[in-house]
């Protein structure tokens, strides 16, 4: 889909009504909304607050890139979510910035880079077809037209394996460029015989031909590992305007940490190209700024501050693997380290916080190392928070937390309320989950070994009728010695209220 000349003409319409002074972003609130969005062929929304640091931190590029785009057809706006919270919270807005982007009134997640270069790639791509048809004069300028483009060179456009490419095409538009060349002078000139599948990439060697075999018997989901293989440079610098395409991989990252200011910082690099060249399509190899991003070091549990160091972080299952500090550091010590990791031998490194001495207060501190022994407790159900001491939501949770504890206090032998700092503590692997934002609420009923995601509200009332619902122990208290059964909550408890909502945990804890 190519922007319509009516999109044309709305772009320049409301960009001279809605436009502030000097910037190219359109301001929508709750009165112009439907009216700029529905009709727009194609239209990036930024949902924000204006105390938000990380809407502050994005705001030149979000500029930058609507300046850019304006040039394009492709507009670009954004809602004050303190001045339209209703707006905000009608299309599911918990967290700030929050990107949609908008077809005729239709939103989907904006799930590409926030740097300006980044969001405008990602929106060219969005206005585009899913396949855009290639010509002989437009061919040298569109195999540069972005980081990866990927070309099926056929002899017609409603033969095999068209239909089957733009499935694909279909499905990753958002990463990639895809084109179609039917003119076999085009063909001949880039040296293919179609049917053939090129993928051209502004990096390592430029090119890189899909096997003739594969285009034979063409496999969708074949050539979609294929392409996540070969979308991503050999060994490349990490930083948070890359990391989604290696998370979106599907592959392990191995992190040379280096300090930048080192003289020998090229040298330790390069020597590693033949160890990533040779794991290539298994594990992908990146360098990354060790003084920039020391947090992240520590998150990947490398305990000093002691560079080049290594380390292999499996994104999916969360598990890092650091190589020992205390070691020779080298390409030749690395090496047999990433065997062992792709043989599966290697054990991953679990932080944990260290075992509690004695459980003080209502609720039962869980660290990694009792995790297993705690959790797994086929005798109890136990209900467990997973929090960040920095996140907002979990110390207002804190106090209800503790009261539903207390409340449960008398049948501790059957039911765990319980808390994990999962910035201190690994998930380890016996988890069928990972933790990606904060507060997390996991409930595992006796005797078994399925966890129940709590989604409610957080407040005493619905966190009780949930467990109420869930436990598979009576949790009705025995009747002590010459008293009477209290009410079983008092109206003061019962009010206490948390707004819905969640902060971000990025993986591995810290937000490159």
């Amino acid at each position: 889909m190519r922007l319509s000349l009516l999109s044309s003409f709305f772009l320049a319409t409301v960009t001279g009504v809605l436009a502030a002074e000097g910037s190219d972003v359109l301001d929508l609130t709750a009165a112009n909304f439907e009216t700029v969005v529905n009709p727009a062929e194609l239209i990036l929304v930024e949902f924000f607050a204006p105390w938000c640091g990380h809407c502050k931190a994005l705001a030149p590029h979000y500029e930058e890139a609507a300046t850019t785009l304006k040039g394009k057809n492709i507009p670009i706006a954004k809602v004050d979510c303190v001045e339209n919270s209703d707006l905000c919270q009608t299309h599911g807005v918990s967290g700030y910035p929050t990107l949609k982007v908008f077809r005729n009134g239709t939103p989907t997640e904006y799930n590409g880079p926030r740097k300006a270069d980044g969001i405008v790639s990602y929106m060219v791509k969005q206005s585009l077809p899913a396949v855009t048809p290639v010509t002989a004069d437009k061919h040298a300028e569109f195999v540069k037209a972005d980081k990866v483009v990927v070309v099926l060179y056929a002899t017609e456009a409603s033969e095999a394996p068209v239909p089957s490419f733009s499935k694909v095409a279909d499905k990753h538009r958002e990463q990639y460029l895809f084109g179609l060349v039917t003119d076999p002078a085009v063909a001949a000139a880039a040296d293919v015989s179609p049917p053939a599948v090129v993928v051209y990439k502004s990096f390592d060697e430029g090119r890189e031909d899909y096997p003739a075999a594969n285009v034979a018997s063409f496999n969708e989901a074949h050539l979609a590992t294929w392409l996540k293989e070969h979308s991503v440079p050999l060994l490349d610098e990490v930083s948070g305007e890359n990391y989604g395409s290696y998370a979106e991989s599907g592959l392990p990252l191995a992190y040379i940490f280096v300090d930048p200011t080192s003289a020998d910082k090229d040298t330790v690099v390069d020597s590693f190209k033949g160890v990533a060249k040779s794991y290539k399509g298994k594990v992908n190899f990146v360098w990354i700024d060790a003084v920039k991003f020391s947090e992240h070091a520590k998150a990947m549990n490398l305990h000093e501050a002691k560079w080049p160091a290594f380390v292999i972080q499996d994104i999916a299952k969360q598990l890092k693997f650091p190589f020992d500090q205390s070691s020779e550091f080298s390409a030749a010590t690395v090496g047999p380290f990433v065997q062992k990791f792709v043989d599966g031998s290697l054990e991953p490194s679990i932080k944990s916080a260290p075992i509690p001495e004695t459980q003080e207060g209502p609720v039962t501190v869980v660290v990694a190392k009792q995790f297993d022994e705690i959790v797994y407790d086929d005798s109890k159900d136990v209900f467990i928070e997973f929090y960040a001491p920095w996140c907002g939501h979990c110390k207002r949770l804190a106090p209800t937390w503790d009261t539903l504890a207390e409340k449960y206090a008398a049948v501790k032998d059957k039911l765990v309320v319980a808390k994990m700092d999962a910035t201190e503590n690994d998930i380890p692997p016996s988890a069928p989950f990972r933790v990606n934002g904060f507060p997390t609420i996991k409930f595992k009923p006796a005797g078994g070994r399925e966890f129940v995601d709590y989604e409610g509200d957080r407040s005493l009332e619905s966190l009780i009728e949930f467990l109420e619902s869930k436990a598979k122990n009576s949790l009705v208290a025995p009747p002590s010695a010459g008293s009477e059964s209290a009410p079983a909550d008092t109206p003061a408890a019962s009010e206490t209220v948390v707004p819905v909502g969640g902060e971000k945990a990025a993986q591995g804890h810290v937000e490159l």
